[in-house]
């Protein structure tokens, strides 16, 4: 009797581990799966694109709005020193 019982379990204890790591896998698979954003709710590549461009865009306006008030600071400056030149080079005269 003793002998018969251990024979069912050395049998069947291979096929319940089997069975366990079966069942176990696809629980597995849906945690990990749980963890992704949805492809709905994701921006696409496009729109990340034009956020990008967007951004460039805006930082190449600030850019070249800073430029042209330095430029036309350093021309005000030149003019101002031609200026006091001149007035200076004709008291001289």
């Amino acid at each position: 009797m003793l002998k018969t019982c251990v024979n069912r379990v050395i049998t069947f204890a291979p096929l319940i581990l089997i069975i366990w790591l079966i069942s176990t896998k696809p629980t597995i698979a849906e945690e990990e799966s749980g963890t992704t954003i949805p492809a709905e709710s994701r921006p696409c590549v496009d729109c990340h694109a034009f956020e990008f461009m967007q951004r460039a865009l805006q930082d190449l306006k600030k850019t070249a709005y800073n430029l042209d008030s330095r430029t036309e600071t350093l021309l005000f400056k030149v003019e101002k020193r031609t200026l006091c030149d001149c007035l200076t080079a004709n008291t001289l005269n």
